[in-house]
This record gives C-alpha cells, sequence and structure tokens, in this order.
C-alpha cells in the first residue's frame, strides 16, 4: 500500500514530505492507540468499581 507512493514521492528526490508523511501517519497511529488504552483503562476501572460495590452489598448484608 505505501510502496507506491514511496516511489513517489523518492522518485521526485521530495524526502522531506516522505518523512512529515510518516511523521504524520506514526503519530496518528500513536494517539489511536493511546485512545483505545484510555477506553480499555476505563472500562477496567469501571469493572473494579463495580466489583467493589458488589462487596460493599455483600458485607451490607451481613450487618443486618
Amino acid at each position: 500500500m505505501m510502496e507506491p507512493v514511496v516511489e513517489t514521492i523518492a522518485g521526485k528526490g521530495d524526502l522531506a514530505h516522505l518523512v512529515l508523511l510518516l511523521w504524520a501517519s506514526s503519530a496518528s497511529s500513536l494517539l489511536v492507540w493511546s485512545l483505545r488504552e484510555t477506553v480499555r483503562s476505563h472500562r477496567r476501572f469501571d469493572d473494579f468499581v463495580e466489583a467493589i460495590a458488589r462487596l460493599n452489598r455483600l458485607f451490607s448484608d451481613f450487618d443486618t
């Protein structure tokens, strides 16, 4: 997929644009990865809070 783009840019001798393209695509990929990890982290935290709430309900049943 990237080979025709690289060949076209390298054929024209404009390596600065190639570097800019690689930087932008890697920055975008890093952003997508970090957003996915943030969503996963929030889900794990929500699961943790739900488990604590279940324990609190369980222990409150023993108190009564």
